[in-house]
């Protein structure tokens, strides 16, 4: 609306963390809470938070994949006992759903056929072959639909997980970024946030 022009980039928690320690410029940061107060005490932030909302797990798989049952946990384990591989990543998102399938009991007959990667799976997923099922935060899938990649949906309610994310101002930021921070905090900033998948 003032003629700004808003640049973006994408990444894992860990990489955001990589990132902003090692010195990348930015005006605003987006992460969950715990990096935010790190960043924080580096002397990294000004003051003022606004809370974005929160991003759950999602399936996906490339097109023409068959389209795995996820309606419940039951119906979850089976698709993935099924798939012929299953992808998702080695940050928190990973950790979560390498721990989820030691709880139900799965995780070594799974782990043959598990990959991990450091960034997105996204373009892992669309490359795949047979029945595979990719495992990453909503946000991502979405992010890659134009290259084809399929949400089946949110894991089911009794097995998600969330993570939350904060937007926080960088110490050097501009009176413009201030403006957007606010924005972002807006009822209509929370509406484009949910139409990327963000809670």
């Amino acid at each position: 609306e003032k003629g700004h022009v808003i640049k973006m980039s994408f990444d894992t928690a860990p990489g955001i963390r990589t990132r902003v320690e090692n010195g990348e410029t930015f005006d605003i940061v987006i992460a969950p809470p715990a990096a935010i107060t790190d960043f924080a005490k580096l002397g990294k932030l000004r003051e003022g938070r606004v809370a974005v909302g929160r991003v759950g797990i999602g399936v996906a798989v490339r097109p023409g994949a068959p389209i795995p049952d996820i309606s419940d946990a039951e119906a979850f384990k089976r698709s993935v006992l099924e798939a012929d591989s299953l992808v998702f990543n080695q940050a928190s998102t990973g950790l979560y759903l390498e721990n989820l399938l030691k709880k139900l009991g799965i995780y070594d007959k799974l782990e043959p056929k598990i990959t991990r990667y450091r960034g997105s799976v996204s373009d892992h997923v669309l490359n795949g072959k047979g029945k595979e099922i990719g495992l990453a935060p909503i946000t991502e899938i979405l992010m890659n639909r134009d290259k084809g990649l399929r949400l089946v949906g949110p894991l089911p309610p009794e097995v998600q997980n969330y993570t939350a994310y904060v937007a926080a101002l960088a110490t050097n930021a501009s009176e413009a970024s201030r403006d957007f921070l606010r924005y972002l905090g807006s009822p209509q900033g929370k509406a484009i946030f949910s139409t990327a998948g963000i809670e």
